[in-house]
């Protein structure tokens, strides 16, 4: 069966059960919101969980595994008395606190740090399981460790907060509102204004934003399904996925929209579900991952639930019509501008002047663009976020200055050294304070915390081994010091603090370090992987360590960046190859989709080029995050394809009647329009991406991308889509469509399958000019 005709078969079905379908389309929606886990609430950020089991920072997770602490986030809590040391009954309301923290859903286990050195302070470490069951599972986790805080009635004057990265990407939340549902709120609005713009009516504005509304409602919890079954989704990719199905679902409804309208135009009454046969662009998006069970939901939306509103609309405007001719006698076009003023417009006088000068346009734009893909040569890697900054007055930033003041050699979100030893260090511990030593000279670490300087009083060698052969295994012993016992407080403190560095059986140690690089999450601390890497196992082999690794967001990001790089040049080709073969099948030739995937070439290296530019010789940003080469080449290879087959299906389609020079102006006329509203649309939503989550953590890499994205789509569809591949077409003449009978100099006039009348015209008019 031909596309055309399966096409034709959905769009008449949808119309004929129009009611059928959007009750159906209701109910899935609601049915998904209810039963179905929410996108959010299964978001990932433990870059770990993103790895294969060979990376390196996957090794290094593996070997921390005796301290069961890799799979879980670290939520500091400071308990202090300001000004004063701790009393004893601050002491025993402290070492209450955990069996009453890990109560509150989402805890796994509590550490004690210890004492602070002037013995003013004590911190806790809440370990949590990543994710959730909902959506405010962050929220939730910080509001009932808070809410056990309060209800434990701490000694008056006894101050406890909570800090690190959780706690203030909470409260900075709770400052700004949710960043999701303002992506979305926002994006809605900005495509609703922008469509009632395009087609002056409200209500068709309306029809043709609520599939991607609802697409978007239900392919949230398919994703959040699919992730509860080992699909991992990071919360950028629930922000891109807000924007591209509400911006490409939009694009989708732009082009049946405009075909209707056009089909309207010229007298042809038929139902929504007649004219996508020339909608075919509709099938161009190739994504992985989570986008592609998006864009899946959104194209059956767009096959279904778009010509279903659209025929309902069209229904009520008859109905309208009808009775304002009985009222007054006398006939009335359609209403609302659905039918479009008719005229030929900006893009039939350009597509007059390329067809006249398509050599120069072609050239012109290839000079340009390929001088923009020079720039990629200045391309560098960036890391993604870094630490949340707690907002002012906020529990969380009064927690960050405890943390600081009274734990400074403490990091709420250190980068570990792990090494590993064939036999338990307290019958050898020399290697313990080798280790210390060498990481402390090390001009790459800042700090150093391991298990002979814990917390509070520092311990040698010598000590390690008498505490532990005296007080036996460090995270047996309580809070405080049992009666008799000769330890002072202060080192009985530190010992039992080793707990958190030293394995139950002995022979895994770890040290938590802060970086000369700076946060973990930048991109200086991404880039000094390889040298802390080359560090530690130095100091491995010094010590007579049997095994050394790595950990933390520094070593995982570098190594996610790093499969990132790998992947797309493995994905490169084998998507290239899938949508040349889609484009030959759709376009029937062989030759329009070898120029059709460079122009989409041309136009992603002219877009990172841009970026650099842009954002790292001008901006001095450093370097792009390092996944935006991989999205921006998703994004503008499928988006880009899907304009692609777009204009080319019409072109063939004038082609079939009319000469090839006034079919490529008449395609063009007639699709540019609606190409370069689909860009606008989806161009604004990813500047509306930038600017609600680019205010938080990771804001300028968020901004990178928005903006490296939207300026590629914007580049793509005023440019390269509606200049340079009409240009070609001209210039390459029949044999855009070779093999098929398109491409043949003596094919029969009026054959509509090849040689057509344009064609010898063609022919003739080039031998003449031989």
């Amino acid at each position: 069966m031909h596309i055309d005709t399966i096409f034709r078969t959905i769009g008449s079905l949808a119309v004929k059960l129009r009611w059928l379908v959007v009750i159906a389309w209701v109910a899935g929606a609601i049915a998904a919101v209810t039963l179905l886990p929410s996108l959010n609430s299964v978001t990932q950020n433990n870059n770990q969980k993103f790895l294969p089991a060979s990376a390196p920072s996957s090794h290094a997770a593996a070997l921390a595994a005796p301290f069961g602490t890799a799979a879980l986030v670290p939520i500091p809590l400071v308990a202090a008395r300001p000004g004063a040391p701790l009393t004893h009954a601050d002491l025993s309301a402290i070492a209450a606190l955990p069996a009453e923290l890990k109560t509150v859903s989402g805890v796994a286990k509590v550490q004690d740090a210890g004492v602070s050195a002037d013995g003013h302070a004590v911190q806790l470490v809440v370990l949590a399981q990543q994710g959730g069951g909902n959506q405010n599972y962050a929220t939730d986790l910080i509001d009932g460790l808070r809410a056990k805080i309060t209800q434990a009635h701490l000694p008056a004057g006894l101050q406890a907060h909570l800090a690190g990265d959780i706690a203030a990407q909470v409260d900075q939340q709770k400052a700004s509102g949710n960043t999701g549902a303002k992506i979305q709120a926002l994006s809605l609005l900005f495509i609703l204004v922008l469509l009632v713009l395009i087609f002056r009516s409200f209500t068709l504005a309306l029809v043709t934003v609520i599939p991607p509304l609802l697409s978007f409602t239900i392919a949230g919890p398919l994703v959040a399904e699919a992730a509860q079954h080992g699909l991992q989704v990071s919360p950028i990719a629930e922000f891109l996925m807000i924007v591209l199905v509400l911006g490409a679902g939009t694009d989708y409804g732009l082009f049946l929209v405009f075909r209707v309208r056009e089909a309207l135009r010229a007298g042809q009454h038929g139902a929504a579900g007649e004219y996508y046969p020339g909608s075919r662009g509709l099938g161009g998006s190739l994504l992985g991952g989570p986008f592609a069970i998006a864009i899946g939901v959104t194209l059956i939306a767009a096959l279904t639930l778009l010509p279903a509103l659209l025929s309902i609309r069209l229904s009520l405007l008859a109905m309208k019509r009808a009775t304002f001719r009985k009222a007054f006698g006398r006939p009335k076009l359609l209403p609302w501008n659905i039918q479009g003023s008719g005229k030929t417009g900006v893009w039939g006088r350009v597509a007059g002047r390329i067809v006249k000068h398509p050599v120069p346009t072609l050239v012109s734009g290839i000079v340009v663009f390929g001088g923009l893909a020079l720039a990629t040569f200045g391309y560098a890697a960036a890391g993604f976020g870094g630490n949340t900054a707690p907002p002012a007055g906020s529990d969380s930033a009064a927690g960050q200055v405890l943390l600081t003041k009274h734990f400074p050699q403490s990091a709420a979100n250190p980068t570990t050294v792990i090494f590993r030893f064939n036999t338990p260090v307290w019958q050898n511990p020399a290697p313990l304070a080798t280790a210390t030593s060498k990481l402390r000279a090390s001009p790459l670490f800042t700090q150093v915390t391991g298990p002979l300087n814990p917390t509070g009083a520092p311990l040698t060698p010598a000590q390690f081994t008498a505490l532990h052969n005296q007080l036996g295994p460090a995270r047996a012993l309580p809070p405080t010091p049992p009666p008799g016992t000769s330890v002072s407080p202060g080192v009985y403190q530190a010992y039992r603090a080793t707990a958190n560095f030293v394995s139950p059986d002995g022979r895994t140690v770890l040290y938590e370090t802060g970086l000369h690089a700076g946060d973990p999450g930048t991109t200086a601390a991404m880039n000094a992987t390889p040298s802390l890497r080359a560090e530690t196992t130095a100091v491995g082999k010094a010590i007579g360590a049997s095994d050394s690794a790595v950990g933390g967001e520094a070593p995982a990001l570098y190594d996610i960046s790093s499969i990132s790089n790998s992947d797309l040049k493995r994905i490169i080709p084998i998507a290239i190859i899938a949508i040349g073969i889609l484009l030959a099948l759709v376009l029937r030739s062989l030759v329009a989709p070898l120029y059709l995937i460079v122009s989409v070439g041309i136009s992603y290296l002219a877009a990172l080029g841009l970026s650099v530019l842009v954002f790292i010789e001008i901006g001095n940003s450093g370097g792009l995050v390092f996944f935006m080469p991989f999205l921006m080449f998703i994004f503008l290879l499928a988006l880009g394809e899907d304009y692609n087959i777009l204009m080319m299906t019409r072109i063939r389609e004038e082609a079939e009647r009319l000469p090839l020079r006034d079919a490529v102006t008449r395609a063009l006329s007639a699709t540019g329009s609606t190409i370069t509203s689909a860009g606008l649309v989806l161009a604004g939503t990813f500047i509306v991406l930038t600017v609600v989550a680019g205010s938080g953590s990771g804001g300028d890499q968020i901004r990178d991308i928005g903006l490296g994205l939207a300026l590629g789509i914007l580049m793509d569809t005023f440019l390269v889509r509606t200049l340079l591949v009409p240009s070609t077409v001209v210039i390459l003449g029949r044999w855009n469509w070779w093999p098929s009978r398109m491409s043949r100099k003596q094919a029969l006039p009026g054959t509509g399958d090849g040689g057509t009348p344009g064609e010898r015209d063609l022919d003739v008019r080039g031998a003449e000019a031989r």
